[in-house]
């Protein structure tokens, strides 16, 4: 008998929830722009917007994880992103800065527990060769909703206007949630499309079944883990740097290089495009090395080490160059290397934390956050008081620190026994 590849669907329809998270965060800065237009607000102030989100993302990934693991994936991925979906579309009755602060920071809170959630439904269903490749391609898929969406915004926008946009991502949102709930199970036992062969292979590589939901989750053994910390501090740097291209780059398009909004919505699609392939080549690359060579330590870090080092060399040109097609073409090289990383970054919480991936991906999760809400609140100042290539600059560092701490982590140091 041949085994059903049931796990390759709940994979695809995990990957569609990573879409939806980035069509909804970048549906906001692609429209920045007109915001500002409309409701009067400089620069500086939309960087509060931008990192409203960003605290609200940051500090709730660990309750978020925790959730997760506590009453299954299932259960929590559906509550969250109808919780999220809504808050998106009451983006669209902001009639000020404040009013658009609040409805950010709770869409922030909503969708802080996605990627955390979405690991651990994958921990249960994943073979470990393919660990790699799943979290590469989910990561893919995010970048590549968030490519589609500035054209698609633009598009949208001229149409009906910006307020309809963030009802329409919303609804989407919704959509996804009923079908997740409906197909989705916690573990493959409980699957009834799961053939006997597909639930001997998975349970072959992964051990006996271990309760879905419920147990408690060891927080001191996770956070005495060095390599939890170092990986954490790691993806700060990741979340600081991927946050200025997310959330500014469009307006950095229009108003630092002068491009119209319909050149800035196709322009600003092509880094993330980019992104997209390098997410696939990282988590992919990673596995082959780790198959072929059974050093998965070597495998994670090789990775992540020439993938920052891609980003810090390629950032410099782009904001360097006097012509604005150069710029894009080297934002490109940066954003590819930049996603190199993200599969190995998400494979190692699968790797150390096991059936509390979830609740050790969100002690990642939250740090990289917190250093995408330090540099998204404050790039909007540095600009008005340095200019545009300031924050970019300063981004290229980083991406150098990040590929010196990627070289300490060892895929191998589990967070516990048992």
């Amino acid at each position: 008998m041949r085994p059903t590849r049931i796990r390759h669907v709940v994979l695809w329809l995990t990957v569609a929830a990573y879409m939806i998270t980035y069509m909804d965060r970048v549906v906001l800065s692609t429209a920045i722009p007109m915001i500002q237009k409309e409701l009067q607000l400089d620069t500086g102030s939309m960087g509060l917007v931008t990192g409203a989100f960003r605290w609200g993302y940051a500090l709730f990934q660990i309750p978020g994880g925790w959730l997760g693991d506590v009453i299954g994936p299932r259960k929590a991925l559906t509550a969250i992103v109808i919780v999220w979906s809504i808050f998106t579309s009451l983006t669209a009755a902001s009639w000020n800065l404040a009013s658009m602060i609040i409805f950010r920071f709770l869409f922030g809170i909503g969708e802080a527990g996605a990627f955390p959630i979405a690991t651990r439904s994958l921990s249960r269903w994943m073979l470990p060769t393919e660990r790699g490749y799943s979290q590469g391609v989910t990561h893919a898929g995010s970048r590549l909703g968030g490519a589609l969406t500035p054209a698609l915004v633009v598009y949208l926008t001229a149409h009906y206007g910006w307020r309809s946009v963030f009802v329409m991502f919303g609804a989407i949102g919704v959509l996804w949630a009923l079908i997740w709930f409906v197909y989705y199970r916690d573990t493959p036992r409980e699957h009834k499309s799961v053939n006997a062969a597909e639930l001997e292979l998975i349970e072959g590589a992964l051990g006996k079944p271990k309760p879905k939901a419920g147990r408690r989750v060891p927080w001191g053994q996770i956070l005495r883990s060095p390599t939890l910390w170092n990986l954490s501090v790691m993806y700060f740097c990741y979340g600081w740097c991927l946050a200025i291209y997310l959330d500014w780059f469009p307006t950095y398009l229009n108003q630092g290089r002068g491009l119209s909004l319909r050149t800035m919505g196709f322009y600003a699609t092509l880094p993330l495009l980019a992104g997209t392939v390098g997410d696939f080549f990282g988590g992919w690359v990673s596995d082959r090395i780790a198959h072929s060579s059974g050093n998965l330590r070597m495998a994670r870090r090789l990775v992540g080490v020439a993938g920052f080092a891609i980003a810090a060399i390629g950032i410099v040109p782009a904001i360097l160059t006097a012509s604005p097609e150069a710029c894009v073409a080297f934002t490109c090289l940066a954003l590819f290397g930049l996603e190199v990383t993200v599969g190995v970054s998400w494979a190692v919480p699968l790797d150390i934390g096991g059936d509390f991936a979830g609740s050790v991906s969100s002690v990642m999760n939250m740090c990289g956050n917190m250093g995408g809400a330090i540099s998204s609140t404050a790039l909007g100042y540095l600009v008005q008081a340095y200019g545009w290539s300031t924050p970019f600059l300063a981004a290229s560092a980083v991406c150098a620190l990040a590929a010196i701490l990627f070289a300490r982590i060892d895929a191998t140091k589990r967070v516990f026994e048992g």
